[in-house]
């Protein structure tokens, strides 16, 4: 079985290796779990906490335990029954620091490596100090200052023969080109190899045997006490602090194929593709054969060796073209499935892709994926719990409370032209040339500014309304041509007069099909070098203008700022919500579902808990309203640059925001006498506001980070949590989190039970079992208690009758034994969960639309699925539906036919299903999940 049945997903690292992984896996198997589904494996930079910045494709990561233990690891999971698929990075690698093989060789030998085209590297920048260099944006300092400071220094290693310059964890290797200038300033031994070795033209096809040879004769001198004293005299030639030094070690410095540089200058500088706005994560061109070949060696010989089952691309838009890119990947891992040994799970590669896909976009049917990680299931089922009468007293909150009157598309605007304004200045600068390029292929063209390119480009880059379109040798699909349709009538609103007749030109200029005859030869592929920029500008700038910038400005209910979410979608109703379904169903049946990721802004029980709050907004406002009057002297008062301007910290909307976070991520076993405890989460609250404050990029950012601001909202922060001076802030807290809990902890069992038993994948972010109160990463990569879990998971019980246990919401821990009994039901019924039939079912009464109910069907087995929605004012405090207010008559749920050996798993009683209706009442009194096993009579 290579599609899995559930998969979990575990992070690893060096304090969580892939022996740990092993331990685990008894535990995961007696859950129910199918498949591990593993962060990357691969060797990335020393101390990397998520395995993202890989350095080494071609082995196994050491730190991880290497590949002896992955075949550990493998070897027990075969023998629990189990799979594993693994989380591969084709887009980028880590670079800078000392590690990357590839990338230090690029450096060394400059565009004459013969790496230099697998990193996407602008060789011909128009900026003549980089012409045929490399910017490296490394630096903490200025250039003069880190030079006559001593940091940078030119180092030789004895066991390789080379010279590089250190910088504390980097190291730039010294172009063989140049060796001379140094080893002539050394002793008569260093002297006689430069004379021996003089400058090595880069172009003669010996250079590099050469260079290897000289490394050698280094080394033996290098092994003497002569030589070291010899090879100390030359590398003191180029010191700062000796006479000359400083000019010398610059002009060495200019010599090299890189250039080196303040960190700040690489939004505006850098001539390489990076990961989104990331400097030591470098774009990779994985689009060439070659490339494709070397950075997936090793993954194919693992599949090949029955070692893994699958794997989940990470950031798949960021390649130049992902559609060939998954055919490809699909291709080549089925022709290796021949090779698999018979042990291993049957031969259909999973593969699944890290996509985002905006309201009403489909995922692509011609990539020949399985599906998503499942960001947008995570979207639907978000939205499912809100209320959407709540909306309108929310939205009039935070406009009275904030004056923020901008809607959440106007925070993405705005965000998006700052993006390219400030950090992605030197990606923007590089579709601008592109383009004008282009333009200068044609006759009717070659006379528009790079200046007006710039203007039009803008303007669809900020209304562009997807991650990206899919330009293919075949030209646009209909979904694209509507995409760029869509995009150009909403430029066509900002753009001034002068500049609408460039827009269709413009556009015509990214048709690689219809060039003018008479366009020089190169017109073609500068076409498809302007698509690509365009394509592969567009995911980081909707990332970032969107989870990393607007979700921390626009603040009217945090639960729907998730990742894969639009907050202007605030609430789907029943209909929606099966019609998501239904189209899964039919498309990509395999796809992940996903509650909480390693990369989500807040917890999927922090979400569930907010979501409360559209049920409760006169009484949230009323509070809000009360704790910033209460609070205004916590405040804190700073000048700005402009000394008639004050500045007030934290500003409303950070305040707002913050009140949010206290109450939904409030721990079940936290009191509010609970000193200690109090303390633990304002620390780990403090460590989410100061990145909530730099990701807004308003009062602080990442790249200027105004420590007034951050520390005057810290003080804040920790006198809401000092009893003495939040004026009974803390016991209102408690009291909130106490109304809202009963109603957070159904919408959690409802989303938990609709993410099991829809069409899809169930997919579980590690130690998410247990009720998820995590803030935005690193907190949501806490290690995870095994040990309490091995317990809880011992002690299985139906459902209800964990509930009835005299036991606080934190010792009960619903969720595990709901996701114990449903995937123990997948796992006995797992054709009914791949292959059945989705049919929603009616309900008719005053509780209709807060029940989502639903039928899956395989042949004569069937499972009937009822889950509470929006429940604060009709279930009580121990998930018992009330019997008063609007649900005495709660209604009855439309049966399409006659059932028989009817058992609802969750509380172990039978179920009169043969009938036309089943009352809500009856079915949901006790609990706000049901689940029923029968047969069609």
């Amino acid at each position: 079985m290579s599609i899995p049945r559930a998969a979990a997903r575990l992070q690893l690292h060096q304090h969580f290796t892939l022996d740990d992984a092993a331990q685990t896996v008894d535990y995961y198997a007696a859950l129910g779990i199918s498949h591990l589904y593993l962060s990357p494996i691969l060797t990335a930079r020393p101390g990397s906490t998520h395995g993202y910045d890989i350095v080494d494709p071609t082995r196994i990561n050491p730190e991880l335990g290497g590949e002896p233990a992955l075949r550990r690891l493998v070897q027990t999971v075969r023998a629990a029954g189990m799979g594993l698929i693994v989380d591969i990075v084709p887009n980028h690698m880590g670079v800078g620091g000392a590690d990357n093989p590839w990338w230090l060789h690029v450096l060394e030998w400059g565009h004459h490596s013969r790496y230099a085209r697998w990193f996407d590297i602008d060789w011909q920048s128009p900026d003549p100090t980089l012409h045929g260099k490399i910017l490296l944006p490394f630096l903490g300092d200025q250039y003069a200052q880190t030079l006559r400071s001593g940091d940078l220094r030119l180092q030789f290693d004895e066991e390789s023969g080379s010279l590089y310059f250190g910088y504390f964890t980097h190291r730039f290797p010294l172009a063989p080109w140049t060796y001379d200038r140094v080893l002539r300033h050394g002793g008569p031994a260093l002297r006689s190899a430069a004379s021996d070795y003089p400058e090595i033209d880069p172009q003669n096809e010996n250079a590099s045997y050469r260079h290897d040879e000289r490394g050698e004769l280094l080394r033996e001198i290098g092994s003497t006490e002569e030589g070291r004293e010899a090879m100390a005299q030359a590398l003191a030639s180029v010191a700062p602090d000796t006479p000359g030094g400083l000019k010398r070690l610059h002009r060495l410095l200019e010599r090299q194929s890189y250039k080196l540089t303040w960190w700040r200058n690489a939004a505006e500088e850098i001539n390489w593709r990076r990961f989104f706005e990331v400097s030591d994560l470098a774009g990779v061109r994985v689009e060439l054969d070659d490339v494709f070949d070397a950075t997936h060696a090793l993954i194919f010989r693992l599949y090949a060796e029955g070692l893994i089952d699958g794997v989940r691309v990470d950031h798949v838009d960021g390649l130049a073209d992902p559609i060939a890119y998954c055919r490809k990947l699909r291709a080549t891992l089925t022709q290796l499935s021949t090779q698999r040994p018979p042990e291993a799970p049957d031969n259909h590669p999973y593969i699944i892709v890290e996509k985002i896909l905006t309201r009403g976009e489909a995922l692509r049917t011609d990539m020949e994926i399985d599906g998503t990680t499942g960001y947008e299931f995570m979207d639907q089922v978000g939205a499912l719990l809100h209320d959407v009468d709540g909306v309108a007293a929310l939205s009039k909150m935070w406009l009275e409370l904030t004056g923020d009157n901008d809607a959440f598309a106007t925070h993405v605007v705005n965000a998006r032209r700052q993006l390219l304004r400030e950090n992605f200045v030197g990606e923007f600068a590089a579709l601008t040339r592109a383009v004008h390029a282009v333009a200068r292929t044609e006759l009717e063209t070659r006379d528009i500014s790079q200046a007006a390119i710039a203007r039009v480009l803008t303007e669809l880059l900020v209304a562009f309304p997807v991650y990206r379109t899919y330009w293919s040798e075949d030209g646009r699909s209909d979904e694209d041509h509507a995409v760029v349709e869509r995009t150009v009538n909403e430029a066509r609103r900002n753009l001034a007069p002068q500049d609408l007749p460039l827009l269709d030109t413009l556009i015509s200029m990214f048709d690689t099909d219809n060039i003018d005859p008479d366009a020089s030869a190169d017109a073609p592929e500068l076409r498809r070098l302007a698509v690509r920029r365009f394509e592969q500008l567009t995911p980081p700038l909707a990332a970032k203008s969107v989870e990393d910038t607007a979700f921390y400005r626009y603040g009217r209910l945090l639960s729907r700022n998730e990742v894969g979410s639009d907050p202007e979608y605030f609430s789907s109703s029943l209909a929606d919500f099966h019609a998501f379904n239904q189209q899964r169903a039919a498309t990509f049946p395999h796809t992940l579902l996903a509650t909480a990721t390693h990369d989500h802004k807040r917890g999927e029980d922090v979400r569930a808990r907010l979501a409360v709050l559209s049920e409760a907004t006169e009484e949230w406002d009323e509070s809000v309203r009360r704790w910033k009057r209460l609070h205004t002297d916590l405040r804190v008062r700073l000048q700005t640059e402009d000394e008639t301007v004050e500045l007030i910290a934290p500003a409303l909307d950070d305040e707002i925001m913050l009140y949010q976070m206290i109450v939904g991520a409030w721990p079940f076993e936290l009191r509010a006498d609970d000193e200690e405890g109090l303390q633990a989460y304002a620390e780990r609250l403090a460590a989410w506001q100061e990145k909530a404050l730099r990701e807004a990029k308003r009062y602080s950012s990442w790249a200027l980070p105004n420590t007034d601001y951050e520390q005057a909202c810290r003080q804040f922060l920790t006198a809401l949590f000092d009893r003495e001076k939040s004026a009974g802030f803390l016991d209102e807290v408690a009291a909130w989190v106490d109304r809202i809990a009963a109603a957070g902890v159904a919408g959690s069992l409802t989303q938990t039970l609709l993410r099991l038993t829809s069409p899809g994948v169930p997919d579980l972010y590690q130690g998410t079992e247990f009720w998820d109160f995590s803030l935005v990463d690193p907190d949501n990569r806490r290690p995870v208690d095994y040990a309490s879990r091995r317990i809880q998971l011992q002690q299985s019980m139906p459902l209800l009758a964990r509930l009835q246990q005299p036991a606080g919401w934190h010792d009960r821990q619903l969720k595990q034994q709901l996701i114990h009994s449903v995937l123990m039901l997948r796992q006995r019924e797992s054709q009914l969960f791949s292959d059945g039939v989705y049919l929603p079912l009616q309900v008719e009464g005053p509780l209709a639309s807060h029940v989502v109910t639903f039928l899956r069907q395989y042949r004569n087995t069937t499972i009937m699925v009822a889950a509470l929605r929006m429940t604060l004012k009709i279930v009580d405090s121990n998930l018992a539906l009330k019997t008063d207010g609007i649900a005495t008559e709660a209604g009855s749920i439309v049966l399409p036919e006659r059932y028989s050996d009817a058992v609802n798993l969750l509380t172990g009683k039978t179920v009169d299903l043969n009938r036309p209706r089943l009352d809500v009442a009856e079915l949901l009194a006790d609990l706000p999940v049901a689940l029923i096993e029968c047969t069609v009579r």
